[in-house]
């Protein structure tokens, strides 16, 4: 359990880090789109109040305040399900989960939102939806458990 904790630690603080930068030092919520000379990879800002694409969107504090609320009862969860887990790659992609999750957890009370920013654009589409880096560990996290557990479990 211990290194499941210390790891989730270790991807917040990643996450918050990589917010800080991007939409406070280098000033994206004020510009909104940043420009990095790249084909494939940009910055655009975007408050996320709802939960994935935007989902479920409102203006309501009490809103964020669920959403933080089960975002911390979904990373308990996971320490209580995979504390026993000895394979190490278990532990990482729990910690991927819950980092992420609380990273996200700790936007929505600190902003009323979550911080989105990171926008991937192919081949001369516009894609409208940004992400950040926990939405990138929740899902390798949740993907990784989906395939390694279930294999844990068979053999």
């Amino acid at each position: 359990m211990y290194k499941i904790l210390s790891f989730s630690f270790v991807f917040l603080a990643l996450d918050q880090l990589s917010k800080w930068l991007v939409v406070f030092y280098f000033g994206l919520q004020k510009k909104i789109y940043l420009n990095l000379n790249n084909q494939f990879i940009n910055f655009y800002m975007a408050w996320n109040k709802g939960i994935n694409f935007g989902l479920f969107e409102g203006n309501s504090v009490v809103q964020a305040y669920i959403l933080s609320a089960i975002s911390i009862l979904i990373s308990v969860v996971f320490v209580i399900w995979l504390k026993n887990s000895a394979v190490f790659l278990i532990q990482i992609l729990a910690a991927l989960v819950i980092g992420g999750a609380l990273g996200n957890a700790i936007d929505r009370l600190l902003y009323g939102a979550v911080a989105d920013f990171i926008n991937i654009t192919c081949c001369g589409l516009r894609n409208p939806y940004s992400f950040n880096l926990a939405d990138v560990f929740i899902f390798i996290g949740l993907i990784g458990l989906l395939i390694f557990k279930f294999d844990e479990k068979q053999n």
